[in-house]
């Protein structure tokens, strides 16, 4: 087996159907399996999956695990060589597959890879090519200086380059990789498992590359809707958990505590404009 393509779905039933799709049009000559792994969703997709899809393999988590948890349980059981992520709201370009395999099987040095992650309007996912946060720039970003930050990478999309990071949303990554650095670290529940993974990836010794020939399309929350609280939440945390594993013991424990109510006092403020604008709409 050459890639297992790893999804997580949680309520996304109509994504889930057309990402399935896309991945059923897909042309290459390589062994590929998809494995669903479901964190107890209720809108269907469960019998979606057994009526259109019986060949791919189904993990049945039984509820929300998160989304180190709930992909970690696919991994245990993938046969390929390469270990894909992909989300669910998500298509993929008839040869992405087959331009992934080709590039990893030729750079063995290549720990994890992520490709052109494009929106729905045509334009860069910017997620999906970063660098590591770090307290400068996330103090920049916090104060709405994010131009100053060097956190996202410009240059062409068409540029293929090493970066600290790509998205989990399209993120591939050889067994053998996964065998030396670990599973996704599943103390994140959702948000910084990616980040995380890259860190330990480059730790390792390995590069982390952008790939633009290998594109999919994201099709995630648009700017005009609303982010749920518990969501803001998750990514705050995420924020808390990442500097506490690779910053804070190189700070002192006064600036530590600044950085965390520094982060405590974005995820209040991001709150507060999600919470303003809701009313607005409603009006």
């Amino acid at each position: 087996m050459d890639l297992s393509i790893i999804i997580l779905n949680y309520n996304t039933k109509q994504l889930l159907d057309n990402c399935l799709a896309s991945i059923k049009k897909s042309k290459t000559s390589f062994q590929l399996e998809t494995i669903v792994a479901d964190n107890g969703s209720t809108d269907g997709s469960l019998e979606m999956l057994m009526q259109k899809y019986p060949d791919l393999i189904l993990v049945d988590n039984g509820s929300n695990l998160g989304f180190a948890k709930g992909n970690n349980q696919a991994i245990k059981i993938a046969r390929g060589r390469f270990i894909l992520l992909l989300n669910s709201d998500t298509t993929v370009e008839e040869n992405t597959f087959d331009k992934t395999i080709k590039y990893l099987n030729a750079h063995p040095e290549v720990g994890a890879m992520g490709g052109k992650v494009l929106l729905p309007d045509g334009t860069l996912d910017k997620a999906c090519r970063r660098k590591f946060p770090n307290p400068a720039n996330s103090f920049l970003r916090l104060f709405g200086l994010k131009k100053f930050s060097n956190y996202n990478i410009a240059g062409s999309i068409d540029e293929e380059m090493e970066v600290d990071a790509v998205m989990g949303a399209f993120m591939v990554v050889p067994k053998t990789v996964i065998d030396k650095v670990g599973t996704l670290d599943e103390e994140y529940f959702m948000y910084g498992e990616d980040l995380d993974w890259c860190w330990r990836i480059k730790q390792a010794g390995y590069k982390v590359i952008y790939n633009p020939k290998a594109q999919i399309t994201h099709y995630k929350y648009g700017s005009s809707q609303n982010i749920p609280f518990k969501i803001i939440q998750y990514s705050h945390d995420a924020m808390k958990i990442f500097y506490k594993k690779v910053y804070a013991q190189k700070h002192s424990a006064l600036f530590n505590i600044f950085v965390y109510a520094g982060i405590n006092l974005r995820m209040s403020l991001v709150m507060l404009r999600n919470l303003f604008s809701s009313r607005k709409s409603a009006h």
